[in-house]
């Protein structure tokens, strides 16, 4: 860390730039004692990028910020907040904790947060930011999360993890056993001096390669913010043996969609098919990643188009934890029929279909946008069709 950016001279030339383009900072003299340009480009960019992501950070004065792709990889506020939501209690080990945005969080709900960060830099710049955030509850180790786990008598409450999703041998990966840590290597140990575990994973990894790796599953949380799917959260508990609870939700602004099954409700659920009639249900991204696919229609008495099309239907307007839609229109899917409908623009949306977005666009000559909506999707005879439709 270079403790001359926090000058007041520095601080204000930082926050006076946050929308300078970064080449002409770099390529001018800038005349600021203690510091050089890139540091002062590295600091404005990784702020900027907080605006919207870290809100509080980008708000506090005198933060320390690390480079970029730390603050790409960091939690957002919003999950970190959702996450410190899941637990209590007095001890909780971070032991992948980063820029420390997760560690702050649980430390406003738990008695004593640890937090590990291998790379020294990082960890010494996130004990700063805890002592300029008044987190006093918080305790930094430059070390390696799973050494101190292993040397510490310290039975805590919560294990987070965070692994690398980027191994050095196969680049960018998704399952467990090929991030840093290896957490299924490691489970036993970490079940030893943990009564609970909380692990981060990503959006992409399969709920069902991931049962396969872990053992003591109690809940998986799916967690979506704006209809994006952004965290998938495994909750462990030593010990634990019985079904695994689902939690879907869609955080925006205030509002938050939940819904919530077992594995065994939905092996055991039955659909029932319509063609389109009144309305038209899409379930939200948390939802969809679940596969909830037979829960969620019986769960809400609506009726499926078909078996893969993941789309529902029913004659009385519902609340429902996804997309509404009014049915304009149900056509068969062919040429004649899609230009006697004369639409120009809309928003096109494909289930269970054998041609993409960019196709239909393509061919059909239909720009992105306005307030129609179009379903190429299958029937339950298995037959093509375009629902027309208007948002609700």
């Amino acid at each position: 860390m270079n403790k001359n950016i926090q000058t007041p001279e520095i601080q204000n030339f930082i926050n006076e730039n946050l929308r300078t383009e970064l080449i002409s900072l770099l390529l001018k003299p800038l005349n600021l004692e203690g510091v050089t340009n890139k540091e002062i480009a590295e600091q404005i960019e990784a702020k900027s990028r907080c605006r919207d992501k870290l809100p509080l950070w980008f708000g506090t004065a005198n933060i320390y910020y690390p480079n970029k792709l730390n603050i790409e990889q960091t939690s957002s506020q919003t999950t970190a907040l959702y996450k410190a939501g899941r637990i209590n209690g007095t001890t909780l080990l971070d032991m992948t904790g980063g820029f420390g945005v997760d560690s702050y969080y649980f430390s406003l709900n738990i008695g004593q947060v640890h937090h590990c960060e291998m790379d020294r830099e990082l960890s010494a710049i996130a004990d700063y930011n805890f002592q300029v955030l008044g987190r006093t509850n918080i305790r930094t180790h430059a070390e390696d999360g799973i050494d101190f786990l292993k040397n510490s008598d310290v039975d805590f409450d919560w294990v987070y993890i965070d692994p690398s999703r980027r191994n050095d041998l196969k680049g960018k990966v998704f399952l467990l056993s090929d991030c840093i840590p290896n957490v299924p290597d490691h489970l036993g140990t970490i079940l030893t001096k943990a009564k609970n575990i909380m692990i981060k994973t990503s959006p992409l990894l399969d709920l069902s390669a991931g049962l396969g790796e872990l053992r003591c599953v109690r809940e998986i949380h799916i967690v979506a913010v704006n209809n994006e799917v952004k965290e998938i959260l495994w909750i462990l508990e030593r010990a634990y043996k019985n079904g695994v609870l689902i939690k879907t939700v869609n955080l925006s602004g205030t509002a938050k969609e939940k819904f919530s099954f077992s594995l065994d409700e939905e092996k055991c659920a039955l659909s029932n098919y319509s063609d389109p009639l009144e309305y038209l249900y899409e379930p939200n991204p948390a939802i969809l990643k679940s596969g909830a696919f037979k829960t969620v229609g019986t769960r809400y008495n609506l009726l499926k188009l078909h078996d893969h099309s993941h789309l529902y239907t029913n004659d009385h307007l519902l609340e429902f934890p996804g997309r509404r839609f009014r049915i304009v229109k149900t056509i068969p899917f062919n040429k004649k029929e899609i230009q006697k409908l004369g639409i120009k623009k809309a928003n096109v949306t494909v289930r269970n279909f054998p041609i993409s977005v960019a196709e239909i666009r393509k061919k059909f000559k239909i720009k992105d946008g306005g307030e129609v909506y179009l379903f190429f999707t299958t029937n339950p005879e298995g037959e093509k069709i375009v629902v027309y439709c208007h948002k609700l």
